[in-house]
């Protein structure tokens, strides 16, 4: 069985993107299927999001038009997708760091 778990660092303000909706989807023969929905904390994380017991493809559907908008900022991202390759074991930490135009995500600990 995984873990899956994220959090959102907004590299601008160098601090946790708080309220930024967050949708857990794996993949199957009928298309994306929504798992679970959250919403960052007040340090940014969405912790073991899901615990998973089959291999297969996943996605985070981060929602980062409202958090923007709601401190009055621009971006061309009304929405991010990560997706990503599970196992079936271990723990997936899937963070991503967030500025205006730009992100960067990679497998955490």
């Amino acid at each position: 069985m995984s873990a899956i778990s994220t959090h959102v660092l907004d590299a601008v303000l160098g601090k946790p993107a708080t309220g930024i909706a967050v949708r857990l989807e794996r993949n199957s023969d009928q298309g994306w299927m929504n798992l679970a929905e959250s919403a960052t904390d007040n340090d940014g994380r969405c912790n073991k999001f899901a615990f998973v017991n089959s291999a297969g493809t996943y996605r985070f559907i981060f929602a980062v038009g409202e958090y923007f908008s709601r401190l009055g900022r621009k971006s061309i991202y009304p929405e991010i997708a990560v997706t990503f390759v599970v196992d079936g074991e271990g723990h997936y930490h899937i963070p991503l760091l967030l500025s205006d135009n730009s992100y960067t995500t990679y497998r955490g600990s």
